[in-house]
């Protein structure tokens, strides 16, 4: 038989676990290359503000490439909602590259589509 001291250190590192892990996923700058890196492409995956970045994909130099932006309501005040580019059109991508070069993602700073700029992170150089 268990004690009630012992079943609640179990929950209580149950709850830390379950409530460490949003902060685990949500990841920095480091991971990716310091310099400026753009790229032209057509949308294959439209903006999704699930998570704790928006996220879209595209298509571009014959691999489809992960884009990870803003944190939802960042990207959703730069104007970059769920549905604004459509599948299919071209976009161009400023932001960083993974360090890792068998990884086709980039840590999105700014999209651009039919001339407007989207800004998720206008704060970065």
């Amino acid at each position: 038989m268990r004690s009630p001291f012992s079943l609640g250190i179990g929950v209580a590192i149950l709850a830390l676990s379950v409530s460490a892990s949003p902060a685990l996923a949500h990841h920095g700058w480091s991971g990716n290359l310091d310099e400026e890196f753009q790229i032209s492409g057509t949308v294959e995956s439209g903006v999704s503000l699930a998570g704790p970045h928006a996220t879209m994909k595209i298509r571009a130099e014959g691999q489809i490439w992960d884009l990870t932006l803003a944190p939802p309501p960042r990207t959703q005040a730069a104007g970059l909602k769920e549905g604004v580019i459509p599948v299919g059109a071209t976009v161009t991508i400023h932001g960083h590259r993974n360090r890792d070069p068998k990884r086709f993602e980039i840590k999105t700073e700014r999209v651009t589509w039919n001339g407007r700029t989207f800004n998720v992170y206008p704060d970065r150089k």
